[in-house]
C-alpha cells in the first residue's frame, strides 16, 4: 500500500513537472516575432536589427553550407526579460562522476533536468542533496526542440558583453539546428559532442566564407585550454573512484585534486593568460562532480568527431551518414570509435 501511494505521488510530481515545462515552452513560442517584420520596423534599435541580420545569415549559411536542416527556426525573434531560457540541474553521487538521468518520452534519458521555474529548481536541487548527491545549476542560453517547433532565435543568444561575440550568435545557430539533424535518444555525451562539433568546424567555414581570419582569439584559446584543464580532473577524479580505497581517503584525495585543478588555473590565469580572471567565478565556487559534467558531455568526444569528419573528407553529407550509422549501433561501438586520444593538454607554465 505505501508503495502504490509513493508510485502515486511520483507520478503526480512527474505531471506537475510537465506542466511546468510546457507553460514555459507555450510562453516562449507566444513571445515569438518574426525577424523579417522586426527589421522592417522602424522603431527597432538599430543594434538589434544588425544582430537580427547576422542571425539570418547564420541560419542560411547553416542550411546552405552546413547542410543542417531548412525549416522555419532561427527566423523568428523572441525576447524573455531574463539572461537564460531555463537552467539546468544537474546531480552525481560523491563517488562517480556519472550522472543522476532524467527520461522524456520525446528526448529520451538525459543528464540533466531543465526548469523555467526558479523555485522549482531550488526545491529539487535541495532534495538531491538531502539525498546525499552532488548538484549544480547552469544558465542556458538556448535549447532545440528538434523539429517539434519552429524554435526562435532567443534575447539570451544575442552578443551582449565581452563574453560574446558574433561568432556565438552563429554557432548556437548551428548547435541547435544540429540536434534537428540528428540526435540519439538516451545518450546526452553523443549528442552534444555531435552538436559541438558541428558548430566548431561550421565555424571555421562561416568564418572562412566571411573572408575572416582563422579564429586564433585570447578569448576561445583560453575556453580551450580551461576545458582541457577540466577533462584532466575528470580523467584523475574517475581513476580515483575506482581504486577502491576507503572512502575517507578518497574523500580527502578528491579535495586535493580539486585543489590541484584551482592551482593549475591560477598558474594559466597569471602566465600566459597575463591576469585574464574571467574564470575566477567558476573556480572560486563550490567544486564538486556534477559541475565536471557539463564539460564531459559537451566536449569528451569532440576529437572523435573531427577524426570522423576527416575520414568523410570534409563532406558534411557522409559525415552526417556516418554519425547516424553510429548512432543506430551498439553504444560499446560508438564509445570504441569515438574514443580517439584527446589532443596534449597544455602546461599552464608554458607560454603561448
Amino acid at each position: 500500500m505505501l508503495g502504490s501511494f509513493a508510485l502515486l505521488l511520483s507520478a503526480c510530481s512527474t505531471l506537475d513537472y510537465y506542466a511546468h515545462m510546457a507553460k514555459g515552452q507555450f510562453e516562449l513560442l507566444r513571445s515569438r516575432q518574426p525577424i523579417a517584420r522586426l527589421i522592417a520596423d522602424p522603431a527597432t534599435d538599430d543594434q538589434l536589427k544588425a544582430k537580427l541580420k547576422l542571425a539570418l545569415e547564420a541560419r542560411a549559411f547553416a542550411s546552405d553550407t552546413l547542410g543542417l536542416p531548412r525549416n522555419g527556426s532561427y527566423t523568428s525573434y523572441a525576447d524573455l526579460g531574463r539572461p537564460w531560457v531555463l537552467q539546468n540541474l544537474f546531480a552525481t553521487p560523491e563517488f562517480s562522476l556519472d550522472a543522476v538521468e532524467h527520461c522524456f518520452p520525446i528526448a529520451g534519458c538525459v543528464a540533466y533536468r531543465g526548469y523555467y521555474d526558479e523555485v522549482r529548481l531550488k526545491a529539487e536541487a535541495e532534495r538531491l542533496k538531502a539525498q546525499g548527491y552532488e548538484v549544480y545549476i547552469g544558465q542556458v542560453p538556448a535549447y532545440s526542440t528538434l523539429g517539434w517547433f519552429d524554435d526562435p532565435v532567443l534575447n539570451t543568444m544575442l552578443p551582449r558583453d565581452d563574453r560574446k561575440d558574433d561568432d556565438d550568435l552563429a554557432g548556437t545557430v548551428f548547435h541547435e539546428l544540429a540536434h534537428q539533424q540528428l540526435y540519439l535518444q538516451g545518450d546526452t555525451r553523443f549528442n552534444e559532442s555531435f552538436a559541438s562539433f558541428v558548430e566548431q568546424q561550421g565555424l571555421r567555414q562561416w568564418r572562412a566564407a566571411r573572408h575572416q581570419a582563422a579564429d586564433s582569439s585570447d578569448r576561445r584559446e583560453r575556453a580551450d585550454q580551461f576545458a582541457a584543464l577540466i577533462l584532466a580532473t575528470r580523467e584523475r577524479l574517475q581513476k580515483l573512484y575506482t581504486s577502491g580505497i576507503a572512502e575517507a581517503e578518497m574523500r580527502s584525495a578528491k579535495q586535493a585534486e580539486f585543489e590541484r585543478l584551482r592551482a593549475d588555473y591560477r598558474q594559466l590565469r597569471d602566465g600566459p593568460w597575463q591576469g585574464y580572471a574571467g574564470y575566477d567565478g567558476w573556480i572560486d565556487g563550490e567544486l564538486n562532480n556534477a559541475k565536471l559534467l557539463p564539460f564531459g558531455l559537451y566536449h569528451q568526444w569532440l576529437p572523435g568527431f573531427a577524426k570522423l569528419f576527416e575520414e568523410a573528407g570534409g563532406d558534411w553529407p557522409r559525415f552526417y551518414a556516418a554519425a547516424k550509422k553510429l548512432a543506430d549501433g551498439e553504444p560499446a561501438q560508438r564509445a570504441a570509435t569515438l574514443e580517439v586520444p584527446d589532443p596534449e593538454i597544455p602546461d599552464p607554465s608554458a607560454t603561448p
